[in-house]
């Protein structure tokens, strides 16, 4: 799997381009993300937590819009937050995917894809939520604008 994912990731975008926001991520989550949380969409993260329930019954979550939004739920204060959610269940013990995985394509090999981006893009990815993430572990997190 580890060996497909990174095959793909390659072929998608050249052995030695770096992965950023602005030319690779945005692009995606414009396509596959926005329209549940995009500017339009979505709340801010403590507004949702106030009261999430308008939102999710409309089908909509936080928002996460801009590299800024993303790097929180990546880092800090809501360490591993966006890797749980798409991770394709290869990170975990009972191998169940996240709950946004399905979100990131149509089909198996365009999830895989995606999902490559999104890894090469965090460089260290990891599911641990803060405080069990070590400072190493979140010092890895690459995230380039």
């Amino acid at each position: 799997m580890a060996a497909t994912v990174g095959f793909l990731c390659c072929a998608s975008t050249g052995l030695s381009e770096e992965i950023t926001y602005r030319k690779h991520i945005q692009p995606l989550f414009e396509r596959q993300c926005a329209r549940c949380h995009g500017e339009g969409a979505a709340p801010e993260y403590r507004l949702f937590k106030e009261n999430s329930s308008p939102w999710t019954a409309q089908g909509k979550s936080i928002r996460m819009n801009t590299c800024s939004h993303m790097v929180s739920f990546t880092g800090w204060p809501n360490t591993g937050a966006l890797m749980r959610r798409l991770d394709d269940g290869a990170s975990t013990a009972d191998g169940k995917p996240g709950n946004m995985h399905e979100n990131l394509g149509a089909t198996q090999e365009e999830r895989q894809r995606n999902l490559a981006l999104f890894k090469q893009w965090v460089g260290a990815w990891s599911l641990k939520r803060w405080p069990e993430a070590t400072k190493e572990e979140i010092s890895a997190i690459r995230v380039p604008y």
